[in-house]
Order: structure tokens, then sequence, then C-alpha cells
């Protein structure tokens, strides 16, 4: 910035620096060298241009001279001139849209196809078509839009045509086969140099009928189209570039739009090879103003994409196989200029000029590529034939058109900015289409943000935020003004709340304030609020969709959910008529129609279902029927699959059954013979008494206690098998050890032991006290134990307290 700064001449540094002020002085500085610098912008334009303001004479507000006018940015100077780009218009140019025979239809209805004649038919076109041209309008039809006015007379005469917006040449173009000349490689025939060859200018009918006998008799042609789209809505074609290998043609377009249909003869032509580079936006273009359709066309851009050259443009192309550098320096310019300059003529005739070399070097590098086989030419055969499938699409303006331009900009309104963005949106588009101008020229994208951002209260602060204030937006800023306030009256909600508002099934609560109660609703407009109907419910739940009749309502009519509304989910049913059912098609239509001037920013469109065949929808054999009850059939295929589950899941638990009876008979077969638990155990205890017994006379075993044996007499009794070896082990260590004598039994003396605790005098809290078995469970449980200390208790005591019991017991 600095240097930008010096090299204009302005202040870049400051001296004297003030720590409270610096920051706003340095922001001025740079402020005033913004308005330096664009002051010497605006001079050098209009030095440019040729306007001297010292010499310019005093004329009428708003007149400016019909002059073609060259101006100039990015110039690099020295020895690169040949960069300069310049922009070439016309000021005060006549809007060719006047001298069109056929006005131009901007209407919000579908496009219909231009097309009267097809050449070169395997298919013959639709008598709808074939007739147009024949039948005679009526005045009430005048005023009518074309394509309402053609569904009018469909109407009118009981017409029923399934394929009106279908491609015309569908037929030729599916069926349609490679010549043979290009599945081998192709001898490359030289350009003859751009000074040399000839450009012929059409612009009467008899040199474009002495053209399409001329390209009638060639195997290949190139075509390229000029475009103006700034000051019109859906766009003009300009020019339209031809080159055969002798010469090149530059058709005027603007004089012969009504007659340009005469080349579908050659266009439509299979055996003639069409040369286009990136025939995208062409493609529409031909069908749009023309009616004009590519049959057996070649895109040099798809070629490109399949040898991987890296950049795909004709710039580069040219570059590449022909050492060219193409002057782009009018590629912005006004082509509606009549009569066209030298410069833009040689410009255009260049980009045709060179195509055809181009196309035979591009298919033998593709044929090299292929091992020498024609597959990669094939394939961007193929990609060629699906783009001159493409047709041609009007825009149509719906309440929801603006939504797709707000989400791209990023930003987050309001519901005042929202509203306001909704009808600025709403009026450009009807004014456009009424103007025959481009959105774009009536209000750019980011001023109508802007505008819808800022919501000025005044008109001044609307021009304010268009800088510059475009022409219609100074003409119609009193219609603006008033859809800024309409905007600004709407209820104030945060985009969150907005959000929440629209995804929810019930509206919303709004913040209570202290001027409107919650039942005031004089300031509320009728979009705040949601409409219920379109939510749809399932009649039961669990079943989406359901053809059944809501059981809940009795003989009476009376509905059994109190208030909750029975619905049924209405989405692939179909669409009930908005008149009443006594009403003709016809009359059903004028009804629509009528409905349709009740606001101004819609426009009618014709239903969906008008060019679907009635047979088609109830014959099971056709796509038409199929789609219309996608889920009906889908239903009763899932209905089927479910009942054959069932019947398998019947079968197997048959067959499951079966196995778990049998295998319960062989287990009981399997226990006749096995001796059950109480057998084995008494068995056990037959064979313990014998031992004790044998061993009770040998004299080797010493007297147990009674208590120890009734413990384990059980279990020594069933483990006695698997606790032989160990039995032997001990036997063994106790025939080593030494005998000690056995000791005569003697009782205890009782009369030796201390009474003192059954005195009730102790002192010791550990001692037990009756009176204190209340005071806790820890007191209680050691009473417990104390009292079967002492002996008067000899309850039994569990195992893990065995050792307390046995001390009582004289040790041996």
């Amino acid at each position: 910035m600095t240097q930008i700064m010096q090299h204009h001449g302005c202040r870049s540094h400051m001296r004297d620096r003030n720590r409270l002020t610096g920051l706003e002085d340095r922001f001025d500085l740079v402020v005033d060298s913004n308005d330096a610098i664009l002051e010497k912008v605006g001079i050098l334009l209009d030095e440019a241009s040729g306007v001297s303001r010292t010499q310019q004479p005093v004329m009428p507000a708003g007149y400016q001279p019909p002059k073609i006018v060259v101006s100039s940015w990015n110039r690099r100077g020295g020895e690169r001139r040949d960069e300069t780009f310049h922009l070439l218009h016309a000021k005060n140019i006549q809007r060719p849209q006047l001298k069109f025979k056929e006005k131009v239809d901007n209407s919000n209805t579908p496009f219909v196809s231009k097309i009267f004649i097809k050449p070169n038919a395997v298919k013959p076109l639709p008598s709808y078509f074939a007739n147009k041209h024949i039948r005679k309008e009526r005045p009430e039809d005048l005023d009518v839009p074309a394509a309402l006015a053609d569904f009018i007379h469909q109407q009118r005469t009981q017409e029923h045509v399934d394929d009106m917006f279908s491609h015309p040449y569908q037929y030729e173009l599916d069926h349609l086969v490679m010549p043979e000349s290009l599945k081998c490689k192709p001898d490359v025939q030289m350009y003859k140099p751009l000074a040399e060859s000839t450009c012929q200018f059409i612009y009467t009918l008899d040199d474009l009928v002495a053209l399409n006998e001329k390209l009638a008799k060639v195997s290949e042609f190139a075509v390229d189209l000029e475009h103006h789209s700034y000051r019109s809505f859906l766009g003009i074609t300009c020019l339209m570039q031809i080159s055969t290998r002798e010469e090149d043609f530059i058709i005027d377009t603007l004089e012969l739009r009504s007659e340009m249909y005469i080349l579908n003869e050659t266009f439509t032509d299979p055996a003639i090879v069409k040369v286009f580079h990136g025939a995208d936006s062409d493609i529409e273009w031909l069908q749009k103003d023309f009616g004009l359709y590519v049959v057996s066309m070649f895109d040099t851009h798809h070629a490109a994409r399949c040898l991987n050259l890296g950049r795909n443009s004709l710039d580069h192309l040219l570059k590449v196989y022909c050492s060219v550098n193409s002057d782009k320096r009018y590629q912005l310019a006004d082509w509606r200029i009549r009569p066209l300059p030298d410069q833009m003529l040689k410009y255009a005739q260049a980009d045709t000029h060179y195509l055809l070399y181009v196309y035979d070097r591009v298919r033998a590098d593709l044929y090299d590529m292929g091992n020498g086989q024609p597959t990669l030419i094939q394939q961007v055969w193929d990609k060629s034939r699906d783009l001159s499938l493409k047709k041609y699409v009007k825009p149509i303006f719906t309440e929801d058109s603006y939504m797709e331009l707000y989400r791209k900009q990023k930003k987050s309104f309001n519901t005042q900015q929202l509203a306001a963005f909704r009808l600025l949106y709403a009026w450009r588009d009807k004014l456009g289409r009424e103007e025959d101008e481009s959105t774009g020229y009536i209000l750019p994208n980011h001023m109508m943000m802007k505008i819808a951002e800022e919501l000025p209260k005044e008109p001044q602060g609307i021009i304010a935020c268009c800088n510059p204030t475009p022409p219609l937006v100074r003409q119609q800023i009193n219609e603006l003004h008033q859809l800024i306030k309409q905007a600004r009256e709407t209820p104030l909600l945060k985009a969150e709340v907005l959000a929440e508002k629209r995804k929810s099934m019930t509206p919303k609560r709004k913040p209570q304030t202290i001027l409107f109660g919650p039942h005031d609703t004089s300031r509320s407009s009728e979009s705040d609020f949601l409409d219920l109907s379109s939510f749809e419910t399932p009649t039961k739940p669990g079943v989406l969709f359901s053809e059944e009749e809501d059981e809940s309502v009795n003989q009476e009519g009376k509905s059994l959910h109190g208030l909750i509304a029975s619905a049924k989910i209405s989405l692939f049913a179909e669409e009930a008529a908005a008149a009443p059912a006594h009403l003709t098609v016809a009359q059903q239509k004028a009804h629509s129609i009528m409905e349709s001037f009740e606001n101004p920013f819609r426009m009618y469109l014709p239903s969906k279902d008008i060019h679907i065949s009635k047979n088609a929808k109830y014959d099971p054999s056709s796509k038409i029927y199929e789609i219309h009850n996608r889920w009906k059939l889908q239903s009763i295929a899932q209905q089927q699959k479910e009942a054959q589950e069932k019947q398998q899941a019947k079968e197997q638990a048959k067959k499951a059954q079966e196995e778990r009876k049998k295998a319960k008979l062989s287990y009981q077969e399997s226990l006749q013979n096995v001796h059950t638990v109480r057998q084995q155990v008494a068995e056990a205890k037959q064979a313990g008494q014998k031992r004790e017994r044998a061993a009770s006379d040998a004299g080797e075993e010493s007297i147990k206690p009674k208590m120890k044996v009734s413990k384990t007499e059980s279990e020594t009794s069933v483990a006695d098998q698997s606790t032989k070896p160990a039995q032997k082990k001990k036997k063994q260590k106790k025939a080593q050890e030494p005998e000690v004598p056995e000791q005569d039994f003697k009782p205890f003396d009782y009369s030796q032991s201390n009474f003192k605790m059954f005195d009730g005098k102790s002192k010791e809290s550990s001692q037990f006290d009756p009176n204190r078995q209340a005071h806790g469970p820890k007191q209680k449980k050691k009473g417990q134990k104390k009292n079967a200390v002492g002996g008067r208790s000899m309850s039994y005591v569990p195992a893990k307290s065995d050792r307390g019991f046995r001390h009582n017991w004289p040790k041996r």
C-alpha cells in the first residue's frame, strides 16, 4: 500500500503520531489516498473513451452521442501491447429485440420448441409442431404468452401431446452410428493462412440459402456462436461463425433470427460432422433462439480431456497444434454492435478458422493413444452425442427461488431482512421479464444483499447502497421504498428461531414483550403462522402408507380421538383438482389461470400431469404406471416377501420341535439304567459304615467327635471314591508319626470359672447389659457372643465360629 501511495504521489507516512488519534489519522490517510487514485482512474477512463471534461459540450440530461467507444484496462505498457483487453460497447444502441418478427417470450412458462419442420427425420415430427405455423391465432390469444397459447389451443382442440417437451431428434440421436471415416486414422489437412482465406458476412435470406447448399456438399464444418446476456433476460445469440476447408462465413443472426431454421437441413444430417468446442451452451442457444438441433457432432473439448493435455480451452489447443496465440481482446465486447468493426470480424473468424485442423490432429492423437483402435474416438463421439441430447430449460420463478441465492451468499438474515430479500428478488424477476433486461443489469446480487441487510428507511438510503446506481433502480425507487417498508413491518425474529419454526410442526411462542400480549396478532402477517394442514401423520403407528379408513371414526362420523384429527399420507396419491369436480378440464384450467392473477409475482404454470396420457396411467406395462404406483407395487412385493419369510420360519420351528422331542426321548432312555444321586449317597453310606466297623475292630482309628462325623458324614460318603489316594497318603504319614498315649476324658470344672460377669455390677462397656440392647446392633451382637462363651447358651454356631465352640472341650 505504501508503494501504491508513493507511485500516485500521495502521502504514505506520518511523522508525528498521537497515541489517542493515531489510528484514526492513518485511516483518514488511506481514505484520502483512495479518493485521489480513483479520481485519476476516472480521468484516464474519460480520456480513453474520447470524452474530455474540459471540452464536453452541454447536452440535455440523459443524452449521450451514439458512437462506438473503446476503453481499456490492464494496460501493461512496454512491448506487450497485444495483451491489452478492450471493452467495445455502443451507447444508445437500438435494442435488436424490437426488430424481431416473433416477440421474445419471457413468460414464467416452460420452454416449447420452435421447430415446425423436421429434415432428415427417421421418426416424423408430431402433428402439434407440424401444424403450429398453419393455424391462425385468435384475437384472445394475442396477449397470452406463446407457451400458454399453445396449451390453450391444446385444450380447445382436445389434443393430447405426450412429447410436447421432448427432444425432437431423440430417436435419431439414440440410433446414431459413428461414421466409418472416423474409425481410421485421418489424413491431416493443413489450414489456409488467416490473411489469405476469404470471409463472407451473411445478412440476407438468399445468402443464407446459398450457404446451406454449400454446407450440404461438405463432409464436415466447424461452428461457433457469439452470445449477449447483459441487456436481455434470456440472452440473445448475435453471431454464428461457420468454417469449411475452403472459406469462412459469419451470419448476422440478429437480422436472420426467424430464418435460421433453414440450417436444420445440414445441422441434422448424420453424414456431415459438425465440429464444436465446448458446445454445452451452444446447443441450448441454438434451440432457444432458432429451433436448431445438431445431429452427428464432435466436440474437441471432450477430445482434449481424453488426451490429458492439462488445459482444455481452445486457446491452448491452438497454441499446441497451430502455434497460434489467440487474440482475446474482444472477448467481453458487445456483439450487438452494427456495423461490426473489422477487428471484431477478424476475432470472430479466428474462432472457427483453425478448428477443422485441430479436429484432424486430435483424432490422430486419439487413434495413436488407443494403440491403433478407435476406442477413444468412439468415447468422445458418445459424449458429444449425449451433449446433443441436452434440452434448453427456461428459468422458472417460484416462491422459494430466492432461497437458492440466499444460501450461496452464506449470510444470516433475520425475518425482516429475509422478507426484504424475498420481495426484492421477486420485484427484480418481474421487472426483468417485462423489460427484457437481465437481473444483473436491473439490480446486481451484491447490491440486493446490501439493501436487504441495511433495510434503509428512506429512498436515498436505497440509492446509497448501490454504487453505481442502476438506471431501473433510480426509476423504480418509490416502489422499492414501499417494499422495504413492508419488510420492516414483519415481526422480528432471529434466524435460529425462524429455522426452528419452519422445522417444527407446532408454532413457537414468540418472546413476550411489554407492548403486545400473547394473543395480539395485529402486527403479525399470515406467513408467521404455520399451515398445519401440510403436515401429515400415518393413520396407525408403524404403518406409513396406509390405505385403510380410520377405524376410530364411528358410524355417526364423529372422531373418538378428541382434539387429534386423523390424517393420511397423501404424498404419493393422485393430486386432487383445485377446481370443483363437476367442472370440465378446460374449465378447471381457466379457473387456475384466474387464480394466478391474485399474486402479481406468481405466473401460471401448467400442472404436472398435463402431458401424461391417462391410458398410460392404468396400463401395467407402461413406465408411467410403474412410477405412479411405485409404493403400491413395493408394498405388495414386501407383503409377499414377508409371507415367504413367515412360512420358512414356521417350517424351521417345526423341525426344531421334532429334534427336541427326539433328544428328550433318547435322554430318557439313557437314564433308565443310571442310579440316581440318592441311591449313590445311600450306597456310599453303607460302604462308609462297613469301613468304620472294620476300623473300630482293628483299633487303628481314634475316637472322633460326633459333631465332626455328622457334619462330614455325607461329604465323605459322596466323595469317597475321588479321595481314596489322598486317604492312603494320610494313613502312611500317621503310621510314621509317634503315637501319643490317650488320656482319659475329664469334664470341665465350672467352679473355677469367673462368675462376676453375670453380677450386672461391672462398669466395663464391653460386658453384656440387657438394658442396652436397643442402643445398637453392634452391642447386641457382642452380648450374644459373650453369652455363648459364658456357657449359658449352647445353641449351634455356624461353621465360621466353630473354633469358639470347640474351645469348651478339654484338650486331648
